[in-house]
């Protein structure tokens, strides 16, 4: 049986050729899957430092999201109670009815009030109402404190006291006043010409 040509080569040689065949292996598996593994690597932390990046850009976004919102949240408090103080229209009937709670609470007889035209300001419009109370000094002092105390500003002007009645043991006073609130004005009264730069009503001298 013929011999094959590596059996003919000497020791070293034999070796050599062995040594160069690991050494081609070595390369072939270098390149073939370390060398996949390697870019692999590389591909993977790139992707990580770009999801890093993005979620770093989504915190800031959701933490400048929970900075606007609670700004938000805070402006319509804000709003809200500006709203109680000078509310964005008349609001004949929540005026009358806060008047009259105050009047219960003093004990005082509420016995007539009538609504008046509103008077346009710059900023704001007067909204007055003629009311007439009955009842005993104290009475009438406790009303007084008691509007003061209300959260719409509502003001007591031109106050007139009748003559005190005698009712049983009581002495009773009849008294007339202007309580006036005020309401804040709108883009829709400023469009609609109510008032002028002085805040009169339009036409008016």
């Amino acid at each position: 049986m013929a011999e094959s040509a590596l059996s003919k080569l000497p020791t070293p040689a034999k070796i050599g050729a062995g040594a160069a065949l690991l050494a081609l292996t070595g390369i072939a598996y270098y390149v073939v899957f370390y060398g996949d593994l390697q870019s692999g690597i590389a591909a993977a932390k790139s992707k990580e430092g770009q999801l890093r990046g993005e979620l770093s850009e989504a915190r800031k976004a959701q933490f400048a999201y929970e900075k606007d919102r609670a700004e938000l949240t805070e402006r319509q408090q804000r709003q809200r109670e500006l709203n109680k103080v000078l509310p964005p229209t008349s609001e004949y009937p929540s005026f009358l009815s806060a008047v009259q709670n105050v009047a219960n609470v003093a004990g005082v007889e509420l016995s007539a009030w009538t609504p008046s035209p509103e008077v346009p300001e710059v900023f704001y419009a007067r909204v007055p109402m003629k009311v007439e109370l009955v009842g005993r000094y104290h009475q009438i002092a406790k009303f007084f404190y008691g509007v003061g105390q209300l959260d719409r500003i509502i003001n007591l002007e031109n106050v007139s006291l009748a003559k005190p009645e005698v009712r049983g043991e009581d002495v009773l006073i009849r008294v007339e006043a202007m309580a006036t609130a005020f309401r804040a004005l709108n883009e829709k009264d400023t469009a609609a010409g109510k008032v002028d730069k002085r805040g009169a009503k339009k036409g008016q001298k």
